[in-house]
């Protein structure tokens, strides 16, 4: 009898390692590449500054010379008048993501040259989970100098009061799921640009004809109605439908804890559109496809 009930224990026990193992697998493979993201940020110390400094730099020295000039009415979710410090506060927050998350995926076209890529494709894992786990990785690492951000408004704020402004506490914790979803719609879209964008050369490109439209056409640096009041509806109508608009949307209203049902289904859709496109992209039979039509 007590052979039996260790002949099954010793069963039972093998059967759980087994059900577990892929959630340790998979658990192992997250650890890995979002280990590999992290030792990068940390050697990489001038590509993070440069990243804070960038907004830190927008808001002390441009929201000086032109916040006088720019008056801010009481739109939604604004319940007074606010300081222009204070309007693009969560338009530095998305330079953050949008700088860091972009050329993070797009750092992918380096790993393809060097020979990474391949590697880490042939890993024994789905080809879109190991996207996956990198998009994850970014994110994560985008969130964190976003939070760096704010620690060092929140200082400058006693240093410098008219040139900074500091976010109600409370918006800390409430811009948290907005500041991941935008970071992981901007890294999907670098992702996606990663599977188009052949040699690191062509990283100027990208930030000439993607990065920078993106940010200057949408409501970051100014509001919207300012455009449809001087006439630009052109600009108006093409910050509608950039979505980084509403990443910008969806981190201003939820620091008011308020909700924008809207810019949360366009982050969210777009994030899953061109991470299925990226995917595909990826998938290594496509990529046969395209080389036996190329050698016909």
């Amino acid at each position: 009898m007590t052979a039996q009930l260790t002949t099954e224990t010793t069963f039972t026990g093998a059967d759980n390692r087994r059900r577990a193992s892929p959630f340790v697998h998979w658990s192992l493979a997250l650890y890995a590449i979002a280990n590999r993201e992290i030792g990068k940020f940390i050697r990489q110390r001038g590509r993070w500054a440069s990243a804070l400094i960038r907004p830190i730099l927008w808001l002390v020295v441009f929201a000086a010379g032109i916040g006088s000039l720019l008056g801010i009415s009481i739109v939604p979710p604004y319940q007074t008048y606010v300081t222009y410090q204070e309007y693009i506060m969560p338009g530095l927050l998305g330079i953050v993501l949008l700088f860091y998350g972009m050329q993070s995926s797009l750092s992918m076209v380096y790993d393809r040259e060097m020979g990474m890529m391949r590697l880490l494709l042939t890993a024994p894992l789905p080809r879109w989970a190991i996207l996956l786990f990198k998009l994850l990785g970014a994110t994560f690492l985008a969130v964190i100098q976003a939070y760096i951000f704010l620690l060092i408004t929140y200082g400058f704020s006693f240093i410098f009061p008219r040139l900074t402004a500091a976010l109600p506490w409370s918006g800390w914790l409430y811009v948290l799921g907005p500041l991941f979803l935008g970071g992981m719609m901007l890294s999907s879209v670098g992702l996606l640009l990663s599977v188009y964008i052949r040699q690191l050369e062509n990283f100027a490109g990208a930030m000439n004809f993607v990065i920078f439209p993106m940010f200057f056409i949408s409501p970051a640096l100014y509001p919207l109605w300012k455009l449809r009041e001087v006439g630009a509806d052109v600009v108006y109508w093409g910050a509608q439908i950039n979505p980084f608009t509403h990443v910008i949307e969806l981190i201003r209203y939820s620091i008011y804890g308020q909700f924008n049902g809207i810019a949360l289904a366009v982050v969210v859709g777009v994030t899953l559109a061109c991470f299925v496109l990226a995917a595909i992209g990826y998938d290594p039979q496509r990529g046969m496809i395209q080389r036996i039509g190329r050698a016909n």
